[in-house]
């Protein structure tokens, strides 16, 4: 069997390949038995082959190529191609046809296109040649990897286009701030294209940069924020190393300083000057002062404090949190007239002062604030805030009973005038001397109804009335013994009859309206004239009260039902007072326990068998004769009261009493009758008999009843009205009915005219005219009854 050898060459521009090439070679680690089968005509022996050793493993290919022609990769040859043309190349694998061409003829392999190792650093491809006549594979297929060369077309790009960082001022030199980073595409294992090396093009002195690591740190030392704040450094990432010809990119980092508190507050001048009205109430600010500290937030919060002064009893300072200022306020009222000029030390302290700095002094500053107090017109001031005065309730009118002081505080001393105010004293019972406050009684005064008053007197200054002012009095009336003791209620006392001498029936006590220091003490006694009673007899208990006693044995009701018994009650005070009350002692019947049943003197004349019973309904007999008689009584006084209308005016119904004898019919100025007739004239002079003349109520007119109008229903409407009419008295005998009716429409019904006619008359109308007429019709309209 033949052996084949397949050969790639490889044409390059890069001298430096060519080594590589030679060092990969492989050796007996690449050499493998290959079995391969076959079939003979002849002997039909198996035969073996051995593969020989490639001596290439990779081929390297420039990226970014930019020459006129294609790059001339490498070649394929096998020893079976004569150059006739018979054998075929093909390349198959990674960008076979489309990134590398291959000559099928020849076997040259070219780049087609510009190859960028960042996209793609290798690649992977099978080569073999083919007979064209028979379509056999004359050489195996066998892969080999082409590796794009790198070179440096790519710049370091930085993690972040600007970076943000902060340290504290007065940090030491070296002291990191940031670390930051580049990259670079291009291939860190060849050559120096992605070896970076930082440096810094703006920032300096303040800071610095490690150039392999990229760390930024302070180069200076105490850098205050104070001073500057903030910082803009550029820092540059190159590589090649950093040498001539490397490319390179750039970042921004914003370098703040943060406060730390390295200052003291300091107040911009030495001493301040604020003024305050003596009226001024406390509370009341006069002024803000302030401590300027170049450090912000808490560094820069501030403390006030007064720490000396003959004012730090009277004024304060308080610390405004928002503005950091310090606010003068009012401690004490202030008095123009004591004190005109104060002076504080105020001291302005940091309230978060930093340990590392405190070797710079103390951090905190004091100031010299100077107040002055201003006068003001001032009311009246009296000596005391209240008054308290006691009076005897017996004092006598116009005595003085005390007096209220006051005075101008102001340096002009004017003059006060006094006066009560009448709101709080309506019975104007005190009075006060204007010049001088002192208060005088004007009217008696009366512990019982009043014990106190509580009056407010009013000190005004005389050129200057708009300034006054008020003080309470309170008066307290003390009581003296103007009354005499007396019983404490209305006893109901009885006595059995069948009482034994020395019984208690009752015990008694008393009150008085007087309020003695001591307390009460009363006395009881019997009154002289009946010091030696006969029948009760009172012991003093020493206890306010006393008790009355039986002196014999025995009471009856028929002889005497009621005892009155006169007490003398004494009070201790002075002068003493004494009052005689009565004790009404009635004697009833009791039973053999001593309560009472019965104490009646009537119920002695009933017989003894009389249950309670019969004397109840006998009481009910007697209650409903008186009763009866009452009425009966009633009823006939009624009868013999004179009516309302005299007999000479009294109007009934439709007769009228007519005296004036007149002149006769030819007489036309006397009184017309007619009116007596005529409804219209009757309502306009009507006026009522049961009424006074000059009556409040308007006599209401009716509308005239007109013609054809039964008599009966003028009537009805007449009490109708009078009943609806609430101006009229309830008196329905006093309406005048004085209207006779019209004519009727039937003319005279008398027989009398009758004989007069000529001839019948026809009364068969009269049967229309309803029932009442229904008689006439049957007796003159029917032609039997005028015959009869």
């Amino acid at each position: 069997m033949r052996t084949y050898s397949l050969t790639f060459l490889l044409w390059g521009c890069m001298l430096h390949a060519i080594p590589m090439m030679l060092s990969q070679k492989r050796t007996s680690k690449n050499l493998h038995r290959e079995r391969i089968t076959g079939l003979s005509e002849n002997d039909g022996k198996t035969l073996h082959r051995t593969k020989r050793g490639w001596m290439w493993n990779q081929f390297f290919l420039l990226e970014e190529y930019t020459g006129p022609d294609t790059q001339y990769v490498g070649k394929l040859h096998t020893d079976q191609d004569k150059g006739d043309g018979n054998l075929k190349y093909i390349l198959t694998g990674d960008g076979a046809g489309s990134l590398f061409i291959i000559d099928e003829n020849t076997g040259d392999i070219h780049a087609a296109k510009k190859l960028d190792r960042e996209e793609k650093s290798l690649y992977v491809l099978r080569a073999k040649a083919i007979d064209r006549k028979t379509g056999r594979q004359v050489e195996p297929e066998s892969e080999f990897i082409i590796k794009i060369h790198d070179i440096n077309d790519n710049e370091p790009k930085f993690t972040k286009d600007m970076y943000t960082a902060s340290i504290p001022e007065m940090s030491g030199v070296g002291t990191s701030v940031i670390q930051v980073t580049a990259t670079d595409a291009d291939d860190a294992n060849y050559g120096n294209s992605a070896k970076i090396v930082y440096s810094i093009l703006q920032g300096q002195p303040y800071f610095s940069v490690d150039p392999e690591t990229g760390i930024i740190k302070t180069a200076l030392p105490d850098m205050s924020r104070e001073n500057r704040e903030q910082y803009q450094v550029v820092i540059q990432a190159k590589d090649m190393g950093g040498q001539m010809g490397g490319l390179s990119g750039t970042t921004t980092v914003n370098i703040t300083l943060t406060d730390v508190n390295d200052n003291p507050p300091r107040f911009p001048q030495s001493t301040y000057q604020f003024s305050s009205p003596e009226s001024a109430p406390p509370g009341t600010p006069l002024g803000r002062i302030k401590a300027y500290d170049p450090d912000v937030g808490e560094n820069a919060e501030t403390e006030y404090s007064i720490s000396s002064g003959d004012g730090s009893d009277m004024f304060d300072i308080i610390t405004d949190k928002d503005t950091q200022e310090g606010i003068i306020t009012v401690k004490k009222q202030l008095d123009f007239e004591n004190k005109m000029l104060y002076t504080l030390r105020v001291e302005a302290t940091n309230t978060h002062p930093d340990p590392r700095f405190l070797q710079l002094g103390p951090f905190k500053d004091t100031a010299l604030v100077k107040i002055s107090v201003e006068d003001i017109d001032e009311p009246p001031v009296f000596s005391r805030t209240s008054y308290l005065i006691e009076v005897d309730e017996d004092v006598k009118e116009g005595s003085i009973i005390g007096q209220v002081v006051a005075q101008d505080p102001d340096i002009t001393k004017n003059a006060i005038k006094y006066s009560v105010d009448r709101h709080t004293d309506l019975d104007r019972i005190f009075n006060i001397y204007s010049g001088n406050g002192s208060l005088f009684i004007s009217k008696p005064l009366d512990r019982e109804e009043t014990p106190w008053h509580n009056i407010t007197v009013i000190a005004t200054e005389i050129n200057n009335p708009k300034q006054s002012s008020q003080i309470p009095v309170f008066i307290r009336i003390l009581d003296i013994n103007d009354h005499a003791p007396e019983f404490a209620k209305y006893y109901e006392t009885f006595v059995c009859e069948n009482a034994k001498a020395g019984q208690l029936i009752q015990t008694v006590s008393a009150v008085d309206k007087d309020e003695p220091a001591r307390g009460h003490k009363f006395f009881f006694e019997l009154v002289p004239e009946f010091a030696v009673h006969p029948n009760f007899s009172i012991v003093d208990n020493k206890d306010n009260t006393a008790g009355v006693m039986t002196r014999r044995n025995g009471y009856s009701r028929s002889k005497m039902s009621t005892y009155l018994l006169p007490i003398i009650i004494f009070d201790n005070d002075y002068p003493i007072q004494s009052s005689t009350g009565t004790l009404t002692i009635r004697v009833c019947a009791c039973d053999s326990r001593g309560n009472m049943q019965s104490c009646n003197a009537e119920a002695l004349l009933l017989p003894a068998g009389l249950s309670t019973g019969a004397l109840i309904a006998i009481l009910l007999c007697i209650l409903i004769l008186l009763v009866l008689v009452v009425l009966f009584a009633a009823l006939k006084r009624q009868r013999k009261k004179e009516p309302l209308i005299i007999s000479k005016d009294d109007v009934r119904d439709n007769i009228v009493t007519y005296n004036d004898e007149g002149g006769g019919e030819e007489d036309t100025q006397a009184f017309d009758i007619g009116t007596l007739r005529n409804p219209e004239a009757r309502e306009e002079s009507k006026m009522r008999r049961d009424v006074i003349p000059d009556t409040i109520f308007q006599i209401r007119r009716t509308a005239p009843i007109w013609e054809n109008i039964d008599v009966q229903d003028f009537i009805h409407r007449r009490l109708k009205e009078n009943d609806l009419d609430p101006s009229a008295p309830p008196y329905d005998s006093l309406a005048t009915y004085a209207y006779e009716g019209n004519d009727s429409i039937a003319n005279s019904l008398s027989s009398l005219e009758s004989l007069t006619t000529d001839g019948n008359q026809d009364y068969d109308y009269l049967s229309d005219w309803g029932p009442r007429f229904k008689k006439l019709a049957d007796m003159y309209g029917g032609e039997e009854s005028d015959r009869d």
